[in-house]
């Protein structure tokens, strides 16, 4: 990709978290580019990194936590320079929004819809309250709630959870963001609204023109909405590459472990796959690859180097010793050897939130 298609680039990041009188490493060295209008998809199991390596583009990290090196490059400026909430104001919200899973942790119980929605539009837009009551009413209605100038005055408790997640993304959208990073915006909600949010949030990608980070743990999530996907590990990126890579090329066996999981996949009278093992602590320090406790394809070089990023082709790279020249040839699970044909059959049915 051309240097002027990136949009944030994330170089060497580390993050550690002191937690009572031990050190916890959540994020281990990663790097990684965000190409300007994609949708970015960062998958892994709970406690692989993906919400924490986010939420520092918007300096959320909780107070016990902190960037102990690496960069972050946006719009020109590292920002890791910033050190105040000031100086994450102009960035947060305003440049790069989120959406979190939970909408209500995100709204005021005791304030009305529009007044939180019209709130940040007088905050980051400097409008009047007539012109941002009218502009709130607006994004109700594009993100799909029903008579908005009625329901402008009502308070959350009054909407529904789907409901809540629309005026959450409203609210985001508010700021006319460059960056709309979505952690796990579907996870407290029904299949039906959530294959319903998700076509939303496509859909308001292409009219407001923003690159979207979606984080979750469910790759039928994944098929649907993502260009690109970043396959995390115990606070490491392990896998990259476009979603048709990583779904009918994967190269990692965690990436294969993860895809072999898949229920919307599960045949009628199979035993579901399931990753054997946990993954390893992050208070220890890790040496190798740190999947090869969990691996039946683990190497003697897995538990004593960690491997280099080893590139498959220009969009596609990932961490494994199976990559090298040595090693020895092995076939991916049957389940992955199979998957486009399974993918094709579910998405013709309308399954993995299909059209």
């Amino acid at each position: 990709m051309a240097e002027n298609n990136v949009i944030l680039s994330v170089k060497d990041l580390e993050v550690k978290f002191k937690v009572r009188d031990r050190v916890l490493t959540a994020i281990r060295n990663i790097s990684l580019d965000f190409i300007e209008h994609q949708v970015v998809a960062i998958v892994g199991e709970s406690g692989s990194g993906k919400s924490v390596f986010t939420k520092t583009f918007t300096g959320m990290l909780d107070m016990n936590g902190e960037v102990t090196h690496g960069e972050i490059w946006f719009e020109g400026r590292n920002l890791m320079d910033i050190k105040t909430d000031k100086g994450w104001e102009e960035i947060r919200g305003r440049k790069i929004a989120t959406v979190f899973q939970d909408p209500m942790t995100s709204l005021n119980p005791v304030r009305t819809i529009g007044y939180q929605i019209s709130e940040v539009i007088m905050k980051h837009q400097k409008k009047s309250s007539e012109e941002a009551k009218k502009e709130a009413i607006e994004l109700m209605g594009r993100v799909g709630i029903q008579n908005p100038e009625q329901r402008y005055d009502e308070y959350p408790f009054m909407f529904s959870g789907g409901m809540r997640q629309r005026i959450v993304i409203a609210i985001a959208l508010a700021c006319h963001p460059k960056i709309l990073i979505c952690d796990e915006p579907t996870t407290a909600l029904d299949v039906t609204i959530q294959a319903q949010i998700i076509r939303l949030i496509k859909d308001l990608a292409k009219e407001y023109d923003f690159t979207t980070i979606y984080i979750t743990h469910d790759l039928g999530v994944v098929a649907n909405v993502a260009d690109a996907v970043a396959v995390m590990y115990a606070g490491q990126i392990i896998e990259y590459g476009s979603v048709e890579d990583v779904f009918y090329d994967s190269r990692h066996p965690y990436t294969w472990g993860l895809l072999s999981s898949l229920p919307q996949l599960g045949m009628k009278g199979e035993k579901l796959f399931a990753i054997r093992g946990t993954p390893p602590s992050l208070f220890e320090e890790i040496k190798g690859d740190a999947f090869a406790p969990r691996s039946e394809y683990s190497m003697k070089i897995d538990f004593e180097k960690e491997p280099p990023i080893f590139r498959i082709s220009d969009t596609h790279w990932a961490k494994t010793w199976l990559l090298d020249p040595r090693a020895p040839k092995v076939e991916p699970p049957e389940a992955i050897r199979s998957l486009h044909q399974r993918m094709i059959g579910l998405t013709s049915k309308g399954g993995v939130y299909g059209e």
